[in-house]
Order: structure tokens, then C-alpha cells, then sequence
């Protein structure tokens, strides 16, 4: 019986009071944040109803630098009861006033922004609004002020409806609980326990007196269990009964089915001596046979298995090689991009300085003609103030060029070599003058270096290539000179050298650096082969260089170098490709 109790109704009980509980519990939590939420809109529409309340004063004071005012109004607004921080700035950040939460929890980082509520830590949150002073039709920003409230505030709003809350959900669980415990009593525990009682007592010799007797006014399961508990002792004693009969005429039926076994055990008995020999003969066959099987099917299978494992490795190569070609294109890209994000790098910073001082320039132009215009307004312009001006305007105006022309001409230089350096068009150009817009492009690289970069070669000389192949290749030798070449803080000497020699150019370059050894210098070429690993060096860069050299340009890359006395590039390629 307390199997059942525990096992059905105690645990259709606790199921029940589990749900209403997760049910009570979700619906009381929501009301409270809903009750928070709102309490907490209602305390952040009042925060910002003080910026309309003391705004205005509080501008004036701090416009006025009444630094005494401003904190008497910070006292002031201490006082309201919601407001328990409060931050006044100036116009360059500088606290007038910290009062409250704000002068122990908050630093100049966490003020709120301007004009939104910002909730903090510990269940702190703070109104931000800007102080902006109107005169004669203009605004000025002289500061802001940030309010802090706190979770405390919203709870001494919401407790006594929190608390009701809470003592109705208790009362209303307690109730269900006893209603639940009754119900499941009454209808469900003490019936189970009188119909286990009475199947327990079940005789198995006389099962027609072992029924159900249970009173049940309504027709529910157990009454249906009942009835059927009931039905099934009636079956049972049917079933007894025919099961006797049928034992009786089973005896009989057995008695002819022995005489008849021996019978046919005697006839079986000679059969059986003449199959077991033609049975020997014939297991002995199988078995030769299932041996020959055996062995083609091993066979086949590891011919199956080498046909899969040569398939299967030539697909494995077959992707190895076009992984292989895309990881090659995609490391070439990259540096390829990576030297052009360097020369952008560099001309940037140096075209902010002409820049710079253009828009200076203009500035001062522009007050100089503000100050004019007055001066004429009044009637007050003399010949000496017209003498200054145009001669301030002039100076100004030449200074503006120059450092424009000067702009201009770094974002030319730039401009024609990135262009050369993102595409592999081809076209005939002055290798001079090229070199020596290369050479312009990279000058911001090495401005805090003290290397001397010197270009021979020939005026006018007009070759037919990618130009972009020549600024990969002279740009990748001089950044290797700077980077692995020379210690910081040595001044090198670089030296660039062209001619001509029967419709072939040939360009040496030449730097007077550290050099290399010779077992670095068999290697120089290979792709990855790097000494600068541990500063981020990919080792493509003379490998990309030599690619270009031998394809694109059609020609002839060769390098020599000892340790301490530099190192010494020769290119040789056709004037046209």
C-alpha cells in the first residue's frame, strides 16, 4: 500500500503542486519586474524633469563662473529625494561639483553620455544633459551635469507592493495545496489502497471468491478497473475448466503418438545409416569448395583495397597541388598588398604636412578678410592697413601654393606607382624618370633613417614592360636593405645603376650593409627562406623577386655578397618584353 501511494499519487500530487509552483513563482517574479521597470521609468522621467527645473540657473552660474552657486545648486538638487549623485563639469571636463554616490563610485570615464540614461554597477544609473548657454543668437556647450539614482530608491516605491505580492502567491499556493491533498485523498489514495488490499488477498484455489467489491459512485477509471479486474476472474475460472478437458484428451492423444514413435524410430534408424555416408562424402566437398571460395574472395578484396588506396591517393594529390596553387597566389597578393599598404602609409603622413600647413594658410586668410570687412564697415580702412593686408594676403598665398604644388606632386608620384604596382599592364615609360618616382614613393619609409639612395641612369632612356614588375622588384630591394641590411640608427649608401647593352638593360643595385654568408646566400632565392622569422619576415620577398625577373620581365636575376661588405643585385632584360 505504500508502493502505491508513493509510486501514483504522491507522485501525480507532486507533479501537479511542482507545475503550479514554476507557474506561481514565473508570474510573481515578472510582476515584480514589470513593477521595477516601471517604477524605474517613472524615476527617470523625473530625473529628467530637473534638467527643465535647474538648467537654466545652473547654465548662467557656471557661464557667470559663479562656482558658488553652481554648488548650492548641487546641494539643492541633493536634496530631492531621488537624486542621490550628482556631477557638475565645465566646458573642459573639469568637475565643479561631485556630490553623493558620484564623489566615491564614478570617475571622469563613466560619466554617462549626453542626453541618455546610463545604468552602472551596484544598481546605480545616471541622466546625463548638456548645459548650453544662448547669447545673441549663438549657443556655447559650458558643461554638463550627470544625476545618479540608485536601486534603493525604486525598491522604497515598490516593497509594499512586492510584499503583497508575495503574501498572495503564499496564500494562494497554501490554499491549492490543501484542495489538491484533500481531492487526491478522497478519490484517488484510499480507493488504490482498498482495491491493493483486497488483489493481495487474491486466493489462487478458489479465484472466484477473490473479486472486487469497491463502492464508486461515480463511474471513473477505478470503477472500470474494478469491472475489469472482476471480468478477468471470470475468464480465468472459464479458462480452468477448459483447460481441464482439454489436459484430459491430451493424455489420450499421447498414448497413440508413443506407440507410433517407435515405429518410426526403427524405420528412421536404417534410413539414417545409409544418408550419414552420402553426408560425409558430401561435407567433405563443401569444404574444399568454401576454401577455393575463401581464397578468391580475399583475393578480390585486396585488389578492391589497392585500386581504392591508388584512387584515393591521386585525389589526395590532385588537391594538395591546387591548395598548393592557391595558398602560392594568395601569399604573392599579400605581399604584394602588403608593400603597397606601407607606401600608403608613408604618403599619407607626409602629404598631411603641406596640408596642414594649407589649411593654416587659409585660416589666416580667412581672419585677415573677417578683419577687413570691419574695418570697412566702419569707415576705418587706412592706405598703411591696405599696404599690410596685400602683402599678408601675397605671403599667404604663396605659402598656400607651394605647399599645394607640393602635395600635388607626392600624390602624382604615389598615384603612378600604386597604379603600376596593382596591375601587370604593359607600356612604354622613361625608366629614369620612374626610378625616380619609385624612389619618391618610398622616401617616407626611411625619413627617420639617414640612408643615401643614389639613381644612375641614362636621360630618356624608353623601355617597353609592366612598370608595376620594376616598383615591386626595386621597392622589395631597398626595403630588404633597410630592414635586413643595416642596424638601426647606420647610415647606408644605396646605389642604383642602369645601362644599356644591346637592346638589353641591365640594372645593379648596391647597398653597403652587413651582407651575407654564404650558406644564406644559396638560399636567397627559395621561397620562405627568411633571417628575420622573429620579426614577422614571410621569406617571399626575393622569391617574388626573382619570379619577376625570370617571367614577367623575361629576364636574368643573379646576387652576390660577403659578410661585412653589402650586398650586389644584376638584372638583365630585354628594352621590350
Amino acid at each position: 500500500m505504500a508502493h502505491v501511494k508513493t509510486g501514483l499519487s504522491r507522485k501525480l500530487l507532486t507533479r501537479v503542486l511542482s507545475l503550479y509552483f514554476a507557474l506561481t513563482l514565473t508570474v510573481t517574479f515578472t510582476q515584480i519586474i514589470v513593477e521595477y521597470h516601471a517604477t524605474k521609468s517613472n524615476v527617470e522621467d523625473e530625473l529628467r524633469t530637473l534638467k527643465n527645473t535647474f538648467s537654466t540657473s545652473l547654465t548662467r552660474a557656471i557661464w557667470e563662473l559663479n562656482l558658488e552657486q553652481a554648488e548650492s545648486i548641487a546641494l539643492g538638487l541633493m536634496e530631492i529625494p531621488i537624486v542621490e549623485g550628482v556631477q557638475i563639469r565645465d566646458e573642459n571636463g573639469q568637475f565643479v561639483a561631485q556630490l553623493g554616490i558620484a564623489a566615491q563610485n564614478f570617475s571622469e570615464n563613466d560619466i554617462a553620455t549626453s542626453g541618455q540614461m546610463t545604468d552602472y554597477s551596484g544598481g546605480v544609473f545616471g541622466y546625463s544633459f548638456p548645459l548650453i548657454f544662448e547669447f545673441s543668437g549663438r549657443t556655447s556647450n559650458v558643461g554638463d551635469v550627470t544625476l545618479y539614482s540608485n536601486f534603493d530608491i525604486i525598491f522604497g516605491r515598490i516593497e509594499i507592493g512586492v510584499i503583497l505580492l508575495i503574501a498572495n502567491a503564499i496564500l494562494k499556493t497554501a490554499f491549492l495545496i490543501f484542495l489538491f491533498m484533500s481531492a487526491f485523498k478522497t478519490m484517488l489514495s484510499t480507493p488504490l489502497r482498498t482495491i491493493t488490499r483486497q488483489m493481495m488477498e487474491f486466493n489462487a484455489e478458489r479465484p472466484q471468491d477473490s473479486k472486487l467489491s469497491l463502492h464508486i459512485e461515480d463511474d471513473n477509471e477505478l470503477r472500470q478497473l474494478t469491472n475489469s479486474y472482476n471480468h478477468v476472474i471470470d475468464d480465468l475460472v472459464a479458462s480452468r475448466d477448459t483447460l481441464k478437458s482439454a489436459q484430459n484428451e491430451l493424455e489420450y492423444a499421447n498414448e497413440k503418438l508413443d506407440n507410433q514413435n517407435l515405429l518410426l524410430e526403427q524405420e528412421v534408424a536404417k534410413k539414417t545409416a545409409s544418408l550419414s555416408h552420402i553426408m560425409l562424402d558430401l561435407e567433405q566437398q563443401k569444404d574444399e569448395l568454401i576454401v577455393k571460395q575463401r581464397e578468391l574472395k580475399q583475393e578480390n578484396e585486396n585488389r578492391q583495397y589497392i585500386e581504392n588506396e591508388l584512387r584515393r591517393k591521386n585525389n589526395e594529390l590532385a588537391s594538395s597541388m591546387g591548395t598548393l596553387r592557391i595558398a602560392r597566389d594568395q601569399l604573392l597578393e599579400s605581399e604584394r598588398m602588403a608593400s603597397l599598404g606601407g607606401l600608403v602609409a608613408g604618403i599619407a603622413h607626409d602629404i598631411n604636412t603641406p596640408l596642414g600647413v594649407s589649411v593654416t594658410a587659409s585660416s589666416f586668410m580667412q581672419e585677415r578678410i573677417k578683419s577687413l570687412k570691419t574695418k570697412y564697415a566702419d569707415n576705418a580702412i587706412t592706405k598703411s592697413a591696405m599696404d599690410d593686408f596685400f602683402k599678408e594676403v601675397e605671403q599667404t598665398s604663396d605659402l598656400l601654393l607651394n605647399n599645394l604644388y607640393r602635395a600635388s606632386d607626392l600624390i602624382a608620384s604615389f598615384k603612378q606607382v600604386a597604379v603600376d604596382q596593382t596591375s601587370e599592364a604593359e607600356r612604354c615609360f622613361d625608366l629614369n624618370e620612374y626610378l625616380h618616382e619609385i624612389l619618391s614613393s618610398l622616401l617616407p619609409s626611411f625619413k627617420h633613417s639617414q640612408h643615401t639612395i643614389t639613381i644612375e641612369c641614362p636621360e630618356q632612356l624608353q623601355i617597353f614592360c609592366a612598370p608595376g614588375v620594376i616598383a615591386q622588384i626595386i621597392t622589395n630591394m631597398i626595403m630588404n636593405s633597410h630592414i635586413h641590411g643595416y642596424d638601426e640608427g647606420i647610415a647606408g649608401q644605396i646605389l642604383i645603376h642602369v645601362t644599356e647593352e644591346n637592346n638589353d638593360i641591365v640594372l645593379v643595385y648596391e647597398d653597403d650593409g652587413k651582407g651575407l654568408s654564404s650558406e644564406h646566400l644559396d638560399k636567397l632565392f627559395d621561397a620562405f627562406f627568411t633571417t628575420a622569422a622573429d620579426i614577422g619576415g614571410s621569406g617571399l620577398g626575393t622569391h617574388i623577386m626573382y619570379n619577376l625577373a625570370n617571367q614577367a620581365l623575361k629576364g636574368k636575376i643573379t646576387a652576390s655578397s660577403k659578410m661585412g661588405k653589402g650586398l650586389k643585385y644584376t638584372i638583365r632584360f630585354p628594352k621590350r618584353t
